[in-house]
């Protein structure tokens, strides 16, 4: 069993960035905050809100139309971090192409607006002892992240992460009993390898593991089918998410694989 589904109440929020943080060349961190934010409920590390980019002018800081806000781009994202003593939420973007997120991420400055919908609902995973294994590239690192963090202390986890290069790699603090794994493409595009499927392919799987993948479409269906057709594993043990497209950068929708 994969866990729970929990519907939340649906609201808009027009929110602030309160801070922004590079903790790696290709990865930004920025939160934001405001009085909307009250009663904001995130119960599953991969959940996922929708961000809504407004376009910014010379009035940049000024308090949005929601009309005009919530028509904005949108893009969905993992909720971090969030903070109910601060009332803020931490959000994290890989710094890639030039669409309406990365676009926004890279230039972000405190009192920017943002806006936020969501999550829907969460899929809250079981609270035992079961062993995990967590495979992504760098779209899914805030998830992973997020999962790591939140792991009863000494479950043991294997976690696969590619990323861009040694520069990406940092340290993920976990209570849980975890091996990392770090693969780099030097290089190499995004989508373009097989570093996870080599990787995976090479891997003894521990027993009875709930599986998490998300990557790019077709290098997550590829790492599920392998799972299940190549090693036999009961696909409900496998949860399997499409961050993105290889052929259309910065997809608007997180895509069912």
């Amino acid at each position: 069993m994969i866990g729970v589904r929990v519907q939340h109440e649906l609201r808009r929020r027009a929110l602030q960035v309160v801070a922004v943080d590079d903790i790696s060349p290709r990865m930004r961190r920025i939160v934001v905050g405001g009085p909307e934010l009250d009663g904001f409920v995130s119960l599953a590390a991969d959940d996922h809100v929708k961000l809504f980019f407004p376009k910014r002018g010379a009035d940049r800081f000024a308090r949005p139309d929601p009309a005009i806000l919530f028509a904005a781009p949108r893009r969905d994202y993992t909720p971090r971090r969030y903070d109910a003593a601060s009332n803020t939420l931490t959000l994290e973007f890989v710094l890639h192409g030039d669409g309406p997120a990365a676009g926004w991420a890279a230039g972000a400055q405190c009192g920017d607006w943002l806006g936020v919908a969501g999550p829907r609902g969460s899929l809250v995973p079981p609270d035992d002892d079961a062993p995990c294994l967590l495979l992504g590239d760098e779209t899914a690192l805030p998830a992973i992240a997020r999962r790591l963090e939140e792991m009863q202390p000494g479950v043991s986890c294997i976690a696969l992460i590619e990323v861009a290069d040694e520069t990406e790699i940092r340290h993920l603090p976990t209570p849980a009993h975890a091996s990392i794994d770090w693969l780099t493409r030097n290089g190499a595009a995004a989508g373009t390898t097989t570093l996870l499927d080599r990787a995976l392919e090479a891997l003894t799987l521990p027993g009875d593991a709930r599986i998490w993948i998300a990557a790019e479409i077709d290098t997550a269906r590829r790492l599920r089918d392998h799972l299940v057709e190549a090693r036999g594993v009961d696909r409900a043990a496998v949860r399997a998410a499409g961050y993105w497209r290889l052929v259309v950068a910065e997809s608007e929708e997180r895509l069912p694989v």
